[in-house]
């Protein structure tokens, strides 16, 4: 088997793998069903107060919630991705295994949490947003080109949040215990990424700031795509910048880790 294959096989697998918890997705819509519900009231009485808060009308301020409940889970924003089981694997030193297998350990892992990704967002992150399209009024794109180029950000996304979790994941080989490592990593998520509130409504500095980090792409950018609010090239090379350098990063700090502790536990 052609190593493309290879990984093609490994992400279907991720996919089948994650389809097969029908009750959790199903436990995990309603869940984000309501979280949207609560934030679009939220969001309705904070623009009522303040019309055109960061740029977004109400119709657009509702879609947004509704793109991050969609991508919440997709982009595992809030955990949940493969970065957990890679740091059970180095803790116990079953990651020795991975290292063996005649396939790239980064690609490996990116694959199996690209086909859970793919799986998320059509199994959890579409019902919400089409709910929300039903009770709401909402901000939706008439063309198609604009979904496409939405779709496409939101692939560079995964991207990008495949690349800070393994970098988080890579801790295990000196820390052994990453549970802190992931929490830290999940607020800073949650902060940074526009799950709390639009990145655009951030003053000053602290906007300037967080709009440049890593972790805008994972909502703010296909949200702006999406809502007409940034032009999709621009965003595209954006993402795809700090996707090559967190997958860089991440093969650097894969080879030292190697390295330096070939085998965890046992």
């Amino acid at each position: 088997m052609g190593a493309g294959r290879l990984y093609v096989a490994v992400a279907a697998g991720g996919f089948r793998r994650y389809a097969t918890y029908r009750a959790a997705t199903v436990a995990g819509v309603f869940t984000n069903t309501a979280f949207g519900l609560i934030l679009v009231y939220t969001y309705t009485a904070l623009w009522n107060e303040r019309p055109h808060l960061g740029g977004y009308d109400l119709p657009q301020a509702i879609t947004y919630v509704w793109i991050g409940q969609s991508l919440f889970k997709t982009l595992a924003n809030g955990g949940g991705g493969v970065e957990t089981e890679l740091m059970e694997r180095i803790r116990t030193g079953d990651v020795a295994v991975d290292l063996y297998r005649p396939a790239d350990l980064q690609l490996w892992w990116l694959a199996t949490d690209l086909g859970r990704s793919a799986f998320e967002l059509l199994g959890r992150g579409v019902p919400p947003f089409v709910l929300g399209a039903l009770l709401f009024d909402m901000a939706l794109p008439t063309d198609a080109t604009t979904w496409l180029a939405f779709l496409f950000s939101v692939f560079l996304a995964a991207l990008v949040s495949f690349g800070l979790r393994y970098l988080v994941a890579l801790t295990a080989f000196w820390l052994m215990d990453g549970s802190g490592t992931i929490q830290i990593a999940w607020l800073t998520g949650w902060f940074c990424s526009g799950m709390v509130l639009p990145l655009n409504v951030f003053p000053g500095t602290l906007g300037e700031v967080v709009r440049a980090l890593p972790w805008s792409s994972l909502l703010q950018a296909p949200a702006d795509v999406f809502l007409g609010q940034a032009d999709a090239l621009s965003t595209w090379a954006f993402q795809a910048m700090w996707a090559v350098v967190l997958l860089a990063a991440g093969r650097m700090v894969q080879a030292a880790a190697t390295r330096r502790v070939v085998v965890q536990g046992g």
